[in-house]
């Protein structure tokens, strides 16, 4: 009998995958374990290795498409072996979904009830206790689970669709404002969209769209952190650790955390949703293939040097392309060094639903002015190295009052590096 390759799951919260490649075809032979297909989630690309050994009868997820967790990709078996009609019926099944969707919202746009001609299949106790608590008719809620069953999600989302049936379908700010047609001219070229960069852009589109983004700027004096950073540079080698300044703002950005909760957070309906885990983004480049962001987990409890390995680990994985989705999950502040190509100070785009992000700019030596001590007559003028901290925060979270504490806490952390 034919093995199904299914779709794992690749991390907590991983629903769906994007197919990518397919690194065999039909007729190819391919041996357990070995890379069979890349798939896509969360900007992470990952390769699914083959569940056993022989012939690659039928491939049904086709590059480009979207697969959900448990759903069938391919067979694989013994060459001329008959595939099972079950991942052929399940892709027909959905091609009619689709069609049939298509035909009811095409010939009722102004209505949210879609009404499914399968049976609902298996409904679990929760789905059903949050079915009658609400009066839902279960033929109406499409399904985005396995085989097009119901799941506590796609419940809540018609609870919730239903409450907000007006606003829904209200024009949202990307239907009013769709990117403008551009027409090519002789000499124009067109460079396809990589996975990676429609992500990227939906997600900044989607940030802009849902939260009002305020830019503070503060500058700091790096003159402690570079010479500290002078004098365990080497001694961190040792230990295989390449103490870089990242690790220092990363820190800083604790500290501020730490001292003002709120900035922490993220915006909800109901209210505030204050984090208790401190986990830092940090924005990598990836090149001209864009950026991603592995995140710190667990910051708060890190050590200088155990903060520069974890910075270095996540770093080269990234730029290795061997991140796992988890790896990129559950941020709560991002840190990006926009500065590494020069720039001064910047307006990030938060990533959501985090409620800040802070953009560090180049470290140049400036001269600047040294206030008197007590005791002493004249101010002093000296030379140091300075950076911009860029701060853009979300105005339903927080004021300028308190985005500037916060900023004030991590630029005075900085400064003040023992």
């Amino acid at each position: 009998m034919a093995t199904k390759v299914l779709v794992p799951l690749l991390g907590e919260g991983v629903e769906e995958v994007t197919v990518i490649k397919w690194l065999k075809k039909e007729g190819d032979s391919v041996h357990e374990l070995e890379p069979l297909l890349e798939v896509n989630t969360d900007k992470v690309d990952t390769e699914i290795p083959a569940p056993a050994s022989g012939t690659v009868l039928k491939i049904v997820a086709e590059e480009g498409a979207p697969a959900k967790v448990g759903t069938v990709l391919a067979f694989i078996g013994k060459a001329g072996e008959a595939v099972d009609g079950e991942g052929r019926e399940e892709s027909a099944a959905k091609a009619e979904l689709k069609v049939e969707s298509q035909t009811s919202v095409a010939s009722q746009p102004a209505t949210l009830d879609v009404h499914r001609s399968t049976d609902l299949g298996f409904i679990s106790p929760v789905v059903a206790k949050i079915a009658a608590e609400h009066g839902v008719n279960l033929s109406q809620v499409s399904g985005t689970g396995l085989n097009g069953r119901i799941t506590k999600n796609d419940i809540l989302a018609f609870v919730e669709s239903g409450k907000r049936k007006v606003e829904s379908l209200m024009p949202t700010p990307a239907t009013r404002h769709p990117s403008p047609t551009v027409a090519p001219i002789a000499g124009d070229q067109l460079i396809k969209h990589t996975m990676i960069r429609k992500q990227i852009a939906e997600h900044m589109v989607m940030s802009k769209h849902t939260s009002p983004h305020v830019l503070t700027v503060m500058e700091a004096d790096m003159s402690r952190v570079a010479k500290h950073r002078s004098m365990n540079k080497e001694i961190f080698a040792r230990d295989g650790v390449n103490l870089t300044y990242t690790a220092y703002f990363i820190m800083a950005i604790v500290a501020g955390l730490k001292n003002y909760p709120m900035v922490n957070a993220s915006w909800s309906d109901e209210g505030l949703l204050v984090h208790k885990a401190v986990n830092i983004g940090m924005a990598t480049s990836l090149g001209e293939e864009g950026l991603i962001v592995p995140v710190i987990k667990g910051a708060d409890n890190l050590s200088l040097l155990a903060m520069a390995r974890a910075v270095n680990d996540l770093a080269n994985r990234a730029r290795s392309k061997k991140l796992q989705p988890d790896d990129v999950k559950g941020g709560t502040f991002t840190l990006t060094n926009h500065g590494v190509s020069g720039s001064l100070f910047a307006f990030p785009v938060i990533n959501q639903p985090q409620s800040g992000i802070l953009g560090v700019g180049a470290m140049q030596k400036r001269v600047v002015v040294i206030p008197a001590e007590s005791g002493t007559r004249d101010d002093a003028i000296a030379i140091r190295p300075m950076v911009y901290l860029s701060f853009v925060f979300d105005h339903r979270i927080l004021d300028g009052a308190s985005a500037d504490w916060f900023l004030a806490k991590v630029k005075e952390t900085l400064e003040n590096w023992a």
